[in-house]
């Protein structure tokens, strides 16, 4: 298997799948059961295999990584140290696992990766000049203790039952439901805060921070201003207000906290063994990076071409989006004009 089977890599050595993004037949009209069935059962699709990776990891660490309810009636350093360790020591494995092979042992070369320079050095848009050492800062001194934080809280509020809990003895339709919306829940919490630190004022304040991220590494997906972590896992606070269990919170903290892994891995497929790889589906977040005007979301519910804001790879797409901006800018000039008018008069 070689990547000029899937696409092609260009002078600018970008390279590109051949395959054009498309969203499921999920949210289509008129519906189409065999298309969601497909996309449900379908490798890569809804369940398999990240979503289920996702809540396998969620039922372990609920099961045996956390103290207590009992225990968590009440903070104690004790307890919340733990869960602050437990999530650093993952973090760092999961992510700097994919680092050392992709990045570091280069174990594939650049090889179906979207862009076939290495990671920035000596660049001043990053602490201590280096894209690396700037996305572990955000990532351990930001990221970790904004996602404990929020971690803690909830299961303090679950022990003292201060929130809804359910139980799956007493509803296990609904239990079971849960797992299927948490994504949908991720992917609609996503979009709205996404377009949010996108607005001018909260861009320059917030995002740019992620964004200096063109060619962005594995540590890239949780590099963040402070500010953007608080909105990114606020996600978690609906279980303040949903009834749920503590497994389905941290379902979707996993899915929060370990998504952005294969989004910002910056490659098309993962090597995994001689001639196997696997499907990375970070193609369409790889183009906002790329682009910063488009696929602000992502999944299954298509934001994005709902709101005139989808790239699925093509040039006409990219012809599209220059279009739009053109026409955006251009209606900003024309403001600003009547509002300089305004105030000569």
């Amino acid at each position: 298997m070689s990547e000029e089977q899937f696409g092609e890599r260009g002078s600018n050595q970008q390279w590109a799948p051949d395959k054009l993004i498309e969203y499921p037949a999920v949210f289509v009209w008129p519906p189409n059961p065999l298309g969601l069935m497909r996309y449900i059962l379908a490798v890569p699709g809804y369940i398999f295999p990240w979503h289920l990776a996702y809540a396998v990891m969620g039922v372990l660490v609920w099961l045996y990584l956390t103290p207590p309810m009992e225990t968590m009636q009440s903070f104690a350093i004790s307890w919340v140290a733990y869960i602050f360790a437990r999530n650093i020591v993952m973090i760092t494995v999961i992510y700097g696992a994919t680092h050392l092979w992709l990045y570091t042992f280069k174990r594939q070369g650049t090889e179906f990766k979207y862009n076939g320079r290495w990671p920035a050095k000596g660049s001043g848009v990053f602490l201590f000049k280096s894209q690396h050492v700037d996305n572990l800062i955000w990532t351990y001194l930001s990221g970790v203790p904004i996602w404990t934080a929020f971690e803690v809280v909830t299961l303090w509020l679950f022990a003292n039952g201060y929130i809804p809990y359910i139980s799956f003895e007493e509803h296990p339709f609904y239990f079971i439901a849960l797992f299927a919306l948490v994504p949908l829940w991720r992917e609609l919490h996503f979009y709205l805060i996404h377009r949010l630190i996108h607005a001018r004022a909260l861009y320059q304040l917030v995002h740019k921070t992620h964004h200096n991220n063109v060619n962005p590494g594995p540590f890239s997906g949780l590099s963040m201003h402070p500010i953007e972590h608080l909105l990114y896992f606020s996600c978690i606070a609906v279980h303040w207000i949903v009834p749920s269990h503590p497994v389905h919170m941290f379902f979707n903290l996993m899915h929060a906290g370990y998504s952005p892994l294969a989004g910002h891995a910056g490659f098309y497929k993962f090597k995994i063994g001689k001639n196997r790889y696997m499907d990375a589906t970070g193609y369409l977040h790889y183009l906002h990076h790329k682009f910063f005007e488009c696929n602000y979301g992502g999944g299954s519910i298509p934001f994005d071409k709902w709101f005139g804001t989808f790239h699925d790879g093509s040039k006409e797409a990219e012809l599209r989006m220059k279009a739009r901006l053109r026409e955006r800018g251009k209606q900003l000039a024309e403001q600003r004009a009547k509002r300089a008018q305004a105030k000569s008069n």
